[in-house]
């Protein structure tokens, strides 16, 4: 199977909206039981989404790339063994993070044992989005499961081989009692939206992100939100230009430039921008060949809306020049990994984040007006610096404001468990993986344990001069 003969022919998935209420009700019931409370349920999930991911690999691999193109090693890597590590990480430390968390007690409340217990919070509702619409459904939903939750799971119509594919086998592995795939679109999201939830966990854009955030406060629901943004890769005189241009190609152009924390633009010293360019361009010749759209290793835009629309940002007349790339494709989703130069500010390019395989290359005087530029922008979702001055390093990570960022790399801090991963600001609220993930979907309760034995009857009434004189000194 080919990247350029994928299409995407099943129509939108939809649920029949008087089935969601009674679901939530059938699932919350089933949570009031406590059953998700025992530590050996969890693990029992946890090990059925590891077994789903290794008996049905091939078929999660091929709605994925009947949805996007995906190749099979970018659909492993980012996805289905994402999953299952994942998964397999948060077996690994259940009993350590279910374990309550002892702190210190002031000397006004001793003898007592003050402790943090981690309970669920009770039915959640994730809420996931295209470009990586398996992951960014399990990814989440491991979290709420370690945490003792129950769950509503919406996968994103626009991808529906894959939404087809999880509402099938996700009955097969988890206790269907506890979880519930509703699918469909914008109908079926309204509705689960009036519904009340003990959190919601979106991933998307911010113009749906503010309507889940508006429908979440009528029930005073808490919510995740992992948007997007521009993120910037900056790259300063001193980087190892051949490792920055395939590094930066290769993160941008991994699914297509459908990643939301793919480098959005560069911002690269004038010194040494043609440089970087002329490496950038031979390496998309490298990884994808003279024909990008026979090659194997690249995947295709999900649907022809967005085709369209970045077909607008390119056709933009005198707001940049093609270095490479350009062409595209609709009757296959297909647009070349394209690279651009003499971007204008007013590019199309420029005004909000791209989402596809088009990388504007702007020239900066110096590193200070590349964070100049950074900070007078939305803070973004990822920042990339390369560099090997380490003071440089340091100076753009600490003068700069991003969810995440990599120093020499792109977006592998994702890579890392116990990194908590998210945005801040306009790209987003909260944050998860790994411990992260069992904390977002947790309350965190406040125990304190006094023994009987001493009863000291200074607190108590009538207050004398002398419990007074007393209390202030303790105090």
């Amino acid at each position: 199977m080919t990247a350029q003969h994928v299409s995407s022919t099943l129509a939108e998935p939809n649920t029949d909206l008087e089935l969601i209420p009674a679901a939530l009700r059938r699932i919350r019931a089933r949570f009031a039981t406590g059953v998700t409370k025992d530590r050996t349920w969890r693990d029992q999930q946890l090990a059925g989404i590891e077994r789903m991911v290794r008996e049905c690999e091939k078929e999660i691999f091929e709605a994925l790339h009947a949805d996007l193109g995906k190749p099979e090693i970018e659909a492993l890597s980012t996805e289905i063994t994402y999953v299952a590590n994942d998964a397999a990480h948060a077996r690994k430390h259940l009993s350590k993070w279910m374990k309550p968390t002892r702190v210190s007690t002031p000397l006004v409340v001793k003898p007592a044992k003050a402790e943090i217990y981690s309970e669920p919070l009770g039915v959640v509702l994730i809420i996931a989005p295209w470009n990586y619409p398996f992951q960014l459904l399990m990814a989440p939903l491991i979290g709420a499961i370690a945490a003792g939750n129950c769950a509503i799971l919406k996968p994103s119509e626009v991808t529906p081989h894959t939404s087809a594919m999880i509402a099938k086998l996700l009955p097969r592995y988890l206790d269907p009692t506890c979880f519930e795939v509703i699918e469909g679109g914008v109908k079926e999201t309204t509705k689960l939206l009036e519904e009340r939830f003990d959190h919601i966990f979106y991933t998307g854009n911010g113009t749906v992100g503010r309507i889940v955030m508006r429908a979440a406060a009528e029930h005073l629901t808490p919510v995740t939100l992992e948007l997007g943004g521009k993120s910037p890769a900056i790259v300063d005189a001193t980087a190892d230009l051949d490792v920055a241009a395939h590094r930066i190609v290769w993160g941008k152009f991994f699914n297509a430039g459908q990643t939301c924390v793919a480098p959005d633009h560069v911002l690269v010293e004038e010194s040494v921008h043609d440089a970087l360019v002329t490496r950038m361009v031979a390496a998309v010749r490298e990884f994808y060949g003279d024909q990008p759209q026979d090659s194997d290793s690249y995947a295709r835009i999900v649907n022809e809306k967005h085709h369209d629309r970045l077909v607008k940002l390119l056709d933009a007349p005198g707001k940049h020049e093609v270095a490479c790339g350009g062409t595209h494709d609709r009757s296959d989703r297909y647009i070349a990994p394209t690279i651009l130069t003499d971007v204008h500010d007013d590019s199309p390019t420029m005004a909000d984040e791209i989402f596809g395989p088009i990388l504007p290359v702007l020239a900066m005087r110096d590193v200070d007006q590349a964070i100049a530029r950074v900070n007078a922008h939305d803070k973004p979702l990822a920042l990339y610096v390369f560099s090997s001055d380490t003071a440089t390093q340091e100076k753009v990570l600490a003068e700069t404001s991003s969810g995440g960022a990599s120093v020499n790399h792109i977006w592998l801090h994702l890579a890392c468990p116990e990194l908590p991963f998210g945005g801040v600001g306009e790209s987003g609220i909260g944050a998860y993986h790994g411990h992260h993930s069992f904390d977002l979907f947790s309350h965190k309760k406040s125990v304190l344990k006094k023994p009987t034995a001493l009863d000291p009857t200074i607190l108590y009434p009538p207050y004398t001069d002398l419990k007074t004189k007393l209390i202030k000194k303790v105090l």
